[in-house]
């Protein structure tokens, strides 16, 4: 089964800085973490209900211990460092899960 991160991210007061940081910081960490297979970062999120979404990002390994073993690397360190500082410019919600491929 595939192990996915996924963060989604509410708008922020100052989009600017948001997205300057994101991607000229941000973007080079997760990029290095251990295993990662790909990630995309979507923008222009709709939602059907709830609060809106700035950007969403998703991350996939191979298993979930991998994505386990990834966060908890040095790189893994560094990313979630990071992923607190973007916190305090966005709102944002963060979960981990495994994806069944259908047949």
């Amino acid at each position: 089964m595939t192990a996915r991160f996924l963060a989604i991210y509410e708008t922020p007061a100052d989009s600017e800085t948001f997205d300057r940081h994101y991607r000229q910081i941000h973007v080079p960490l997760l990029r290095h973490l251990p295993g990662l297979r790909r990630y995309s970062v979507s923008r222009d999120v709709v939602a059907l209900r709830g609060a809106p979404c700035y950007l969403i990002t998703e991350l996939e390994w191979d298993t979930m211990d991998e994505l386990r073993a990834a966060f908890a690397s040095p790189e893994g360190r560094a990313t979630a460092a990071d992923a607190a500082r973007l916190q305090d410019l966005a709102p944002v919600r963060r979960m981990i899960f495994t994806v069944e491929k259908s047949t």
